[in-house]
């Protein structure tokens, strides 16, 4: 197997490749999460594996909470499922709050302004009340709690990995944050094995083939933790040596020499990057730094391979994309990013 082969079953089991999903909740599910810190992103990241979605049906269901965004695997926002946020947040968030906990010291925020920060919080949001950050802000200043610089973030944040908060529909721009508990009514826990097995098999039957190193990097869990989810998993997964290292992906996976072209406009922090330590496979380490290590800048995806960035400007009926590729390109090349652009516009209902 060499680099070409494994991102094209990259590009298979991401789904971006005959997709079979058509809603977005359930391929969220399939993948356990979405990073999601860049919501436009996210969502079109979502719209390269469904086929037809418009952002505006990604935005509905997220409104409509069968998709909610919260802080969970690394400190970051992911897109994840009312049906796995619970038992997602119970084996990640005690890693985050740890590593948050020497940010805290610094910011000087004390055990008491987490504990009052939450009490306020979850009493204002009580009766599937949604309120902006913003509102949030104003709550807390009154009961004089600092939130000067980044604290705001820090104390929502711990609400969030608390499992008390997360997600609520948007007002208009603006994010806002609603109890989970009304979010997600049915709160599904599971034991700690069980959960690490759970959330391993689905990344490598996801994002396989990839490393032990990058279900740890991708997880947050420890790499014994990520050596136990493998083991538990051992009959639904294989493994292939590549240059001494091991990939695992699911052990029912078909091989095909055949590899149809494709082209992609990908958002930053696609997982199709940034699920894996090692980019090696997909990223020409000549082109790290101009991709900002392949997830820091949308990139054109051709092949399987990052291939040039774009970026785009969106105006109230249209939408303005720039292209730039790596290497000169010729009328096939060119005919499949007209493809790819025109594909992006479509998902933003506009004109390109």
């Amino acid at each position: 197997m060499t680099s070409k082969d494994i991102a094209h079953q990259r590009l298979f089991h991401q789904q971006m490749v005959d997709s079979h999903f058509t809603d977005p909740s359930a391929l969220v599910g399939w993948m356990g999460c979405i990073q999601a810190q860049d919501f436009a992103g996210a969502k079109w990241g979502i719209g390269n594996r469904i086929k037809g979605i418009t952002d505006a049906a990604i935005e509905k269901d997220f409104n409509d909470g069968k998709i909610l965004r919260t802080h969970i695997l690394r400190p970051t926002w992911h897109f994840v499922t009312p049906a796995d946020i619970g038992w997602m947040l119970q084996l990640t968030a005690p890693k985050i709050k740890a590593f948050n906990k020497r940010l805290h010291a610094k910011l000087e925020i004390t055990d008491n302004d987490l504990k009052r920060s939450k009490k306020i919080i979850t009493t204002a949001l009580t009766n599937n009340k949604q309120l902006t950050r913003t509102a949030l802000l104003v709550l807390l200043k009154k009961a004089k709690i600092n939130t000067d610089d980044i604290r705001i973030s820090f104390l929502i944040m711990d609400a969030e990995l608390d499992g008390l908060i997360c997600s609520g529909p948007r007002q208009g721009k603006q994010f806002t944050y609603a109890l989970l508990e009304e979010r997600a009514p049915v709160i599904k826990l599971i034991d700690t094995d069980a959960a690490i097995a759970e959330l391993s098999k689905r990344y490598f039957l996801s994002r396989g083939p990839a490393t032990l190193q990058d279900l740890a990097w991708w997880s947050g869990l420890s790499i014994s933790d990520a050596k136990k989810g493998i083991e538990l998993n051992k009959k639904q997964l294989a493994h292939m040596v590549v240059n001494g290292q091991a990939y695992w992906l699911a052990a029912d996976t078909k091989f095909s020499s055949k590899q149809t072209p494709t082209t992609y406009l990908l958002p930053s922090y696609d997982e199709y990057a940034v699920a894996y330590k090692d980019r090696n496979d997909i990223l020409r380490p000549e082109y790290i730094e101009e991709t900002g290590y392949g997830i820091f800048k949308p990139t054109i995806v051709i092949d399987g391979q990052i291939a040039g960035t774009w970026k785009r400007t969106e105006q109230t009926q249209k939408v303005i994309i720039e292209t730039k590729l790596f290497n000169n390109t010729n009328k096939t090349t060119a005919a499949a990013i007209t493809k790819a652009t025109t594909a992006y516009a479509d998902f933003l209902g506009k004109s390109l």
